[in-house]
Order: structure tokens, then C-alpha cells, then sequence
């Protein structure tokens, strides 16, 4: 028998990743290309697998530690007199992250995990009975078996992953297992340890999670016909993220109207300026950049809420809900202020196509300081659009209506843009919401403000 070092072989251009399962222990007898421990990047969870039959003498990782490539995970006992660790290829991928939460939506479609491992030496087996590479239901050292993306879903709906059954490979818990327990807990059917612990002797589950009634349980199909479709990834994991939000921020929506008159006459004008170079300035862009004016003057809309503390952002990024055959999404335009309306307007275009063609990635939704949902082009008057956490207020613009408004001495044909402001009156109070839409309104009413 002769002792070899397993280490982490290529894990592809990250520097370090953190260990966050431990799948075997001393004493056990591995095969080779068996996984041996789960790490984590900010993207991807993997399996390292072992290069070696043999039986584990010496875990060199514990749970945290950061390793990279040539980091040696174990000491192994190898089967074979002279036995040498067989070169490994990288690990496949356990699961892809999805993108961040949004108010409106919060998409990234993941990419399929690789093929596993495949042994490129030939090993003589070990001759104990080795342990399974993870066996579902079995004790496992550390973090529930889910990829990040399922841990942070279940951690933004404060379920317990640790009472969730998997039903995905090896036991791996996926989005459909959570939300298949959030809907059970949330009907009385089920509990979980926290609310069985505070439960009264003899009381049951209902309205487990709010309190609430359990969900009514129809057979449409005795009233007609009927027809069942899934809801798109999109939609299944924006509706998590407004569900959250919306129980979670205490909201309250202020709505305004702006006078565009003179700032529709010159986005016409620019438009037809500007019809050879390509470039198409919709109303949106003038918006993004009076936000941008009143969140300088209003710091507190430029700011989270992180505890007992508010972080106030010396950046402005800003968020737009775009309609898709899928479902909405919000990417982000970065670096507002120090973009002209001509760049603004292009990047606007260029994100918009990004995300009609699904081709949104993480780092175009990410960052947002203040969101804006536009129905401008549809129609409607005012709404109240959801808060997209952690930011403490989204901007709803309907459609602009020509109204009679009184100029102290008659009634004349004004352009008037429907201004929605939701916020969180954790952060935020009534005045202060005011003062902000009333400010925005004045800008987009006179755009020579931005200058200011």
C-alpha cells in the first residue's frame, strides 16, 4: 500500500473556492473518481472526485477552508503496491447559480452540467466494500447537498434545507423540491422543526407560515375545460423573489404627475437629429437621467437597508423592467451619471435586445441602486409596482395623456407622464417620498435641471 496525496485538479479560471461538504471521512474506502468533497465558487458548486482507489487516512480540508488547483484534499491509503493517482479531469459542475432577485424578475438561464468525470487510468479496486458517493438520506459532514442557487432560493424564502428531501441525483435538492415544501408548509400540511417547537401541545399546522387559511383546492376541470401549462423559469423565479418582497417591505406608493410637454418635443426633435446615426431616444432615457439628478438631491432612495444600518451607494446604477416572450426581467444600466443621453439610449437598446434574445447575463442584472418599470408603451394610469430588494424604491411611469391644465390664466393641452413611486417606509417617509416625486417631476418638466 502506498500513500498518495488526492489533490483538486483544473476547476477552470477560478483562483480559490470554498469547501462547503465533506463527503467521506478517515477510515473510508473510496473508488476512484468518487466525490470526495463539494466545493463553491460564486457561480458553480463541483464534486471533486478522487484519482485513486484506497482507503481515506488523513482529510487535509475542513468546511470553509479555500482551496484551488494542486490543493491537496486527502491522504490516501492507494490499493496496489506502488499505486499512482490517475490524472483527473475537471470536475462537472454540481449546479449553475441563477441570476439575483429582482423585483420584477431575476433570470439567467443555467447552463447544463458537464458530463462527469471519466477515469482515464485504469485503478485496481479496493477490496473493502467502499461507501457510496453520496448516498441520499445518509450522514453527511456540512451543508445540505443543493447547488448555491438553490441554497440562496431557499435561504430568500427561509426554508430549512435541512428538512427538505431531495429528489434530484444522489439525493441533490432542487428549486421544485423547495418550492414543493413551501407549498405544503404553506397549506398546513406539513411543519417545520421551528414551528413544531413553538406549536401549542395538541395544536395543528394551520396557517402555519402567516397564519393564513390553506389554500383552496378546486377541480376546475368539473366547471369545463381546462388546459395546465408550467410557468416559464423566468416566471417561477421572479415570483418567488415578488412574493418576498412584498410580505417583507412594508410598501407604500406616491403617485405625480410630470408635465413633458416640452420634453416630448425634444425627444422628437433629437430623434429625427439623430435617424441616420441609429440611435433612438425613447422617453425612458430622459427618466434614468432626472432619476439620477434626484437620487444626488435624495440620497436615502440611494441606499439599502443592512440591519440596524443604511448603506448609502456613491454609485448609481440603474435598473429597468424589460418585457420578454418569457416574463419581465431588470437589467441594469451601470454608471448612469456619467453617461450621455446618446449612450444612455444606446445601452438601453443594446440590453433590451440582450434580453428579448435570453442572452442576459449575471453581471447585466446585477448592482442595481433604483429600479424603473415602464408601461409607457402599453398604457393604464397609475399601479404600484413591487420594490426589487435589497433597494428601497422602484419608479412606475404609465402612459402620458394630454390633459387641461390650468397655467393661471386658462386651460391649455399639457402632455402629463403618471409618476408611481413605491418605496419602504422602513427607510422612507411620506414627505420625503413627495419632495422626491414632486423634484422628478420638476426636472422631467424642465430637463435643463440636470444641469444642476
Amino acid at each position: 500500500m502506498a500513500l498518495v496525496d488526492i489533490k483538486v485538479p483544473d476547476i477552470g479560471d477560478f483562483d480559490e473556492v470554498a469547501v462547503i461538504e465533506l463527503l467521506v471521512k478517515p477510515g473510508d474506502t473510496v473508488k476512484a473518481e468518487q466525490s470526495l468533497i463539494t466545493v463553491e465558487s460564486d457561480k458553480a458548486s463541483m464534486e471533486i472526485p478522487s484519482s485513486a482507489a484506497g482507503v481515506v487516512k488523513e482529510l487535509k480540508v475542513k468546511l470553509g477552508d479555500k482551496v484551488k488547483e494542486g490543493s491537496v484534499v486527502l491522504v490516501l491509503e492507494a490499493a496496489g503496491e506502488g499505486a499512482a493517482p490517475a490524472p483527473v479531469p475537471a470536475p462537472a459542475p454540481a449546479a449553475a447559480v441563477s441570476a439575483a432577485p429582482v423585483s420584477v424578475a431575476a433570470p439567467v438561464a443555467a447552463p447544463a452540467p458537464a458530463p462527469a468525470p471519466v477515469a482515464l487510468a485504469a485503478v485496481p479496486a479496493a477490496p473493502a466494500v467502499s461507501a457510496p458517493a453520496h448516498a441520499p438520506g445518509g450522514t453527511v459532514v456540512g451543508l445540505p447537498h443543493a447547488s448555491p442557487s438553490v441554497r440562496k432560493f431557499a435561504r430568500e424564502l427561509g426554508v430549512p434545507l435541512d428538512e427538505v428531501k431531495g429528489s434530484g441525483p444522489k439525493g441533490r435538492i432542487t428549486q421544485e423540491d423547495v418550492q414543493a415544501f413551501t407549498k405544503s408548509v404553506m397549506a398546513g400540511s406539513a411543519q417545520t422543526k421551528a414551528q413544531a417547537a413553538k406549536a401549542p401541545a395538541g395544536g395543528g399546522a394551520d396557517g402555519a407560515a402567516l397564519g393564513l387559511l390553506p389554500w383552496p383546492k378546486v377541480d376546475f376541470a368539473k366547471f369545463g375545460p381546462v388546459e395546465r401549462k408550467d410557468l416559464s423559469r423566468i416566471k417561477k423565479i421572479s415570483g418567488a423573489n415578488l412574493h418576498r418582497n412584498w410580505v417583507m417591505i412594508p410598501h407604500v406608493t406616491n403617485h405625480d404627475n410630470a408635465d413633458v410637454t416640452e420634453l416630448e418635443a425634444l425627444r422628437v426633435s433629437l430623434n429625427k437629429e439623430h435617424e441616420k446615426a441609429g440611435v433612438k431616444f425613447t422617453m425612458l432615457a430622459f427618466v434614468i437621467k432626472a432619476v439620477v439628478s434626484a437620487l444626488k438631491k435624495f440620497p436615502e432612495f440611494n441606499a439599502s437597508l443592512d440591519g440596524d444600518q443604511l448603506v448609502y451607494k456613491q454609485y448609481f446604477h440603474i435598473g429597468f423592467a424589460a418585457d420578454t416572450p418569457n416574463g419581465l426581467v431588470v437589467p441594469v444600466l451601470k454608471d448612469a451619471d456619467k453617461k450621455g443621453l446618446v449612450q444612455i439610449s444606446q445601452e438601453l437598446a443594446e440590453l433590451s435586445k440582450k434580453a428579448r434574445d435570453g442572452k442576459l447575463g449575471a453581471g447585466d442584472m446585477s448592482g442595481g441602486c433604483f429600479s424603473i418599470s415602464s408601461l409607457g408603451g402599453i398604457g393604464g394610469r397609475y399601479f404600484s409596482p413591487i420594490i426589487n430588494a435589497p433597494e428601497v424604491a422602484i419608479l412606475g411611469l404609465s402612459k402620458g395623456v394630454m390633459e387641461p391644465v390650468w397655467n393661471g390664466k386658462e386651460f391649455a393641452p399639457r402632455l402629463m407622464l403618471p409618476l408611481s413611486l413605491s418605496y419602504d417606509h422602513r427607510v422612507i417617509d411620506g414627505a420625503l417620498a413627495a419632495r422626491f416625486n414632486a423634484y422628478l417631476g420638476q426636472t422631467l418638466a424642465d430637463f435643463r435641471r440636470v444641469l444642476l
